[in-house]
């Protein structure tokens, strides 16, 4: 048996234990601090709570497509105004993202990092096209301007020219993007 076999064995050792002790009440149900009662003034009863199935329904998939390895997944379907249905999913392990040059991302992420850029991206996904559209976004900017903060994100493939003065958020990137601006929020 190799190392990597006798590791994996341990792993799902781990994994064996940790579920027995859900089962049993007596470890947290997602990690983490267990969920509120959904009854609070059932102050008789200690036994954690279990929460419903589908509030962990992503994370339950993710561990049972990978339940050795951890990884990192982001999806998302919408109806967007003028551009239709789209539908899109990623994942990585997350021993890959680690070891990943996150240095030869700064470009991509940079192109995202001004007010006035994310205000066009959210425009555009809202159904303003044109750069005449766009302009309203810079609060009485000129073309100069807009074609100042479009340059970055054209080149950094968040948006695309779809026509001439036309522009549209690759339907590869509206779910990613969508993903980092929901990421960058506080949490709830």
């Amino acid at each position: 048996m190799t190392d990597q076999d006798q590791d994996r064995i341990r792993r799902l050792e781990e994994r064996v234990s940790a579920l027995e002790a859900r089962l049993e009440g007596a470890g947290p149900v997602s990690g983490a601090d267990s969920p509120p009662r959904a009854d609070p003034s059932a102050d008789a009863d200690t036994s954690p709570a279990v929460p419903d199935p589908e509030t962990f329904w992503v994370l339950d998939g993710l561990a049972r497509r990978f339940p050795a390895d951890g990884a990192v997944v982001f999806a998302g379907r919408l109806d967007l105004p003028g551009s239709g249905h789209v539908m899109w999913q990623y994942g990585r392990l997350a021993d890959d993202l680690l070891a990943d040059r996150w240095d030869e991302l700064a470009s991509s992420l940079g192109a995202l990092a001004h007010p006035v850029r994310l205000r066009l991206l959210r425009a555009v996904l809202n159904g303003a096209h044109s750069t005449t559209a766009l302009l309203s976004e810079l609060d009485g900017g000129t073309s100069g301007q807009l074609y100042h903060h479009l340059h970055p994100l054209v080149a950094a493939g968040w948006l695309s020219s779809t026509g001439r003065g036309r522009y549209g958020v690759p339907a590869e990137r509206v779910v990613p993007l969508l993903a980092l601006v929901s990421a960058a929020e506080a949490p709830a």
